[in-house]
């Protein structure tokens, strides 16, 4: 076991990555509740999508931990959740089942660019400016996701958006999490968003906000709701020319959507791990196939894009080197199944402040991104400031890689862009043209 993570080259040993694979999993833990609550709005069955995020989860980060060996957990992504339910199954009006479908195939498409090495390639080719924007703007869009499910922002005919009623009951509920949730970060408690969900649930109770649950601990519950729904109801559909456009379009969306994001979180992850050198990582090939492969069971499982995840950077902070850690992670995932009765005190207005905190941290990036220079800041503020006000991850990536290629030429510092950048600028300016809808 010491040899093949390589725990004395990394200078760690079991307790340290015992005790990342620990902190890690306490870090994301609100995934389990986060992610059936939003994608039951969907219409999926909410009892099936946490057995789905938890059996991803676990299969993804024990993938990552054996093949690619790095402490980074994989679970259903936020922003790709949301971007599932909000953009693809509300707004484009496709039902959950074909988005599921086309998750897998944006998965198969992946695992065909990873085995042949294209797409670390072009992961390597963007500049680190445009990952940290990325990573920043999908952060504000999932805060904004979090203060409208807690009415904090509501919408307004003069000004689209205003201020909520605060006094409200889920305002009030989500005010006081968020409150507790920045305390316990900001002492630096381990898992702080996680237990600032309980502490947000434990008050809504009391204060007859949320009906208490009946049972904490009870057997798995049935996936079959979810399980295998991307295939079985294929033939559901009217297959003509503007249907299968459509699917075309919710394909080509998954795969800018979660290609960029999977992009900007490993990268994140192992720059802070120190395994980044000059802008590369090694092994990035293996966590790709990681990353593809988690995709394509999630969505066989029955939850939306299965990813990196930013929160891995807990359990790399005390410690955390090697994959052991994420298999640390991956356990515990897998004993969480039995607690899905939880699920029923787990509201908008409990969610909310988790929303909002990982918002906060991915907003993070931005300190790194070299705002002096026009020709930076222009793109990236484009990529940020698009997610949220179009509602649309995609659209923001698409802003950014379109004018990052213009302002770098104006600037006379177009020969220092990678050709993919290029190819990548024509992409998106098709996206705009043909697939935006």
């Amino acid at each position: 076991m010491d040899r093949f993570f390589e725990f004395t080259k990394n200078e760690t040993n079991y307790k340290k990555e015992s005790l990342a694979g620990l902190t890690t999993f306490l870090a994301m833990a609100y995934i389990l509740f986060v992610n059936p609550s939003i994608l039951a709005e969907a219409g999926m069955n909410e009892s099936a999508v946490f057995v789905a995020t938890a059996l991803a989860a676990a299969i993804g980060t024990l993938i990552m931990g054996l093949l690619a060996r790095y402490p980074i957990a994989l679970a259903p992504g936020m922003g790709l959740n949301a971007f599932f339910t909000y953009s693809v199954v509300l707004t484009m009006g496709i039902p959950w089942e074909l988005a599921l479908f086309g998750v897998f195939c944006s998965g198969i498409i992946f695992i065909g660019l990873t085995t042949f090495g294209i797409r670390e390639k072009i992961i390597n080719a963007i500049p680190e400016e445009l990952k940290y924007a990325v990573s920043a703007g999908i952060g504000l869009f999932i805060a904004f996701v979090g203060l409208q499910g807690a009415q904090i922002v509501v919408a307004d005919e003069s000004t689209l958006v205003t201020l909520g009623t605060l006094t409200s009951g889920p305002a009030a509920l989500a005010a006081f999490g968020l409150l507790v949730t920045v305390i316990l970060m900001t002492l630096g408690v381990r898992g702080g968003i996680f237990y600032g969900m309980v502490i947000t649930a434990l008050a809504g109770i009391l204060v007859g906000q949320i009906q208490p649950p009946g049972q904490i601990v009870s057997g798995v519950p049935s996936i079959a709701p979810t399980f295998g729904a991307a295939f079985t109801s294929l033939t559901d559909f009217s297959w003509d020319s503007s249907f299968i456009i459509g699917f075309i379009v919710v394909v080509l969306t998954f795969l800018f959507v979660d290609f960029f994001d999977t992009a900007g979180t490993l990268f994140a992850v192992a720059n802070q791990a120190g395994f980044v050198k000059d802008n590369k990582l090694p092994r990035a090939g293996r966590a790709l196939v990681a990353d593809s492969s988690a995709t394509v069971i999630g969505s066989i499982l029955g939850t939306s894009t299965t990813t990196a995840y930013i929160e891995s950077s807990a359990g790399v902070a005390v410690g955390g080197r090697t994959g052991f850690a994420s298999i640390i992670t991956a356990l515990l995932f897998l004993a969480a199944l039995f607690f899905s009765p939880l699920l029923g005190v787990v509201t908008s207005a409990v969610t909310a402040p988790a929303l909002i905190i990982v918002g906060a941290l991915m907003v993070s990036s931005l300190r790194l991104i070299e705002w002096q220079r026009l020709e930076i800041a222009v793109p990236a503020f484009l990529t940020v400031v698009s997610m949220p006000l179009t509602y649309s991850i995609a659209t923001g990536i698409a802003m950014g890689f379109i004018f990052y290629p213009i302002t770098m030429v104006l600037t006379g510092r177009g020969k220092q862009l990678n050709p993919i950048m290029y190819a990548l600028f024509f992409v998106f300016i098709i996206f705009f043209l043909f697939l935006t809808p």
